[in-house]
């Protein structure tokens, strides 16, 4: 198909199936059916059969030709009536970094008591992902979107379709949900993690959940908590989980601060950054993010790895002042203050 066929074929489906919220369920005006390339070689042959019985004045070989005809005309029925009344539900994906492939997880769902049989799921001209839906239930479905860049990345319009039973035609629908996965920066860069400066607390101590010089009882387990700290025998005695608390002396905290880096193009920073972060969670240190406009108190643990990588994959340069800008406006609003002392 060329480029412009191709773009206005996808404004006309744009147009007609719009994204949704909820459930999907295809119903006979979503549906649409044409032969396949089998399809259209079956009914050359029924032509061929067809002028060879007239030729010949063959009344088996007209039986014959009949009965291939009604054999296609029922798979065509079966085609269309495997997708109708079929429900798609979308159940999100899961954060990927740049370069990988989105995972995005749909269940369909099969109200009638027969089952469907090779029902697949595409992504544009990738290989669909075909699977057998039970009757009276629901089953699976994880279609590849590659994740070229950061942010939030949404899958569009997916291909419900289905060759079901001969292959002979090609029933198929246009699904669209509101559902996104975030992208993360692509971890690139060689430069080591900064040099790690002394907490700051009051009292020279910090209580830290993963410690391990003093013991000091129990608190509650909090999602985030690592499993080796969760005080299993304790756990037998009570309903609650609980989870074993030490204090030790203040650690080193790292800061990836975006201004340690030089003044390059942004993505090449912020996958530096993303590079640090991994490094930094899988060595164990507390750590913190420093961006324009956001900051990170130190932390460590999967959810500060995630808030981090988060604030990475969403960070919108163009709301970041240039440097010469913000000196200039500052230098405006100062001289603007001085002029109204003075007056």
């Amino acid at each position: 198909m060329s480029q412009g066929w191709r773009k206005r074929f996808e404004t006309w489906v744009t147009r007609h199936h719009r994204p949704s919220r909820e459930p999907i369920r295809l119903d006979r005006r979503r549906i649409y059916i044409l032969p396949t390339r089998q399809g259209y070689a079956f009914a050359l042959l029924l032509f061929l059969l067809f002028l060879w019985s007239i030729n010949y004045s063959n009344s088996m070989g007209f039986a014959f030709t009949f009965l291939l005809a009604a054999v296609a005309l029922n798979t065509m029925w079966q085609a269309h009536d495997t997708l109708l009344g079929l429900v798609i539900h979308a159940d999100g994906a899961e954060p990927v970094f740049a370069g990988q492939d989105a995972r995005f997880a749909f269940r369909l769902e099969n109200p009638r008591q027969t089952p469907r049989y090779g029902v697949a799921l595409q992504w544009r001209d990738r290989e669909p992902a075909y699977v057998d839906v039970p009757a009276r239930g629901s089953v699976s479905v994880r279609v590849l979107v590659p994740a070229e860049r950061r942010g939030w990345l949404r899958p569009g319009h997916i291909r419900v379709l289905t060759r079901f039973p001969l292959g002979l035609f090609q029933s198929w629908s246009w699904v669209a949900f509101e559902t996104a996965a975030l992208v993360y920066p692509r971890p690139r860069g060689r430069r080591p993690l900064p040099a790690a400066s002394a907490g700051q607390s009051g009292s020279g101590l910090n209580e830290l959940g993963s410690g391990s010089e003093d013991y000091a009882g129990f608190r509650p387990y909090a999602p985030g908590d690592s499993p080796r700290r969760i005080a299993w025998k304790a756990a037998t005695r009570t309903d609650q989980l609980l989870v074993k608390r030490f204090i030790d002396q203040a650690r080193p905290e790292l800061w990836l601060d975006w201004r340690l880096l030089d003044p390059e193009s942004v993505e090449p920073r912020l996958g530096q950054l993303c590079q640090w972060v991994l490094k930094a969670e899988n060595d164990g240190h507390r750590y913190g993010l420093r961006l324009p406009g956001v900051k990170m108190p130190p932390d460590r643990g999967e959810p500060q790895r995630r808030r981090c990588l988060e604030a990475l994959a969403l960070f919108n340069h163009h709301d970041v002042k240039p440097v010469d800008e913000v000196l200039e406006s500052k230098a405006e609003a100062e001289a603007g203050s001085v002029g109204r002392a003075a007056g």
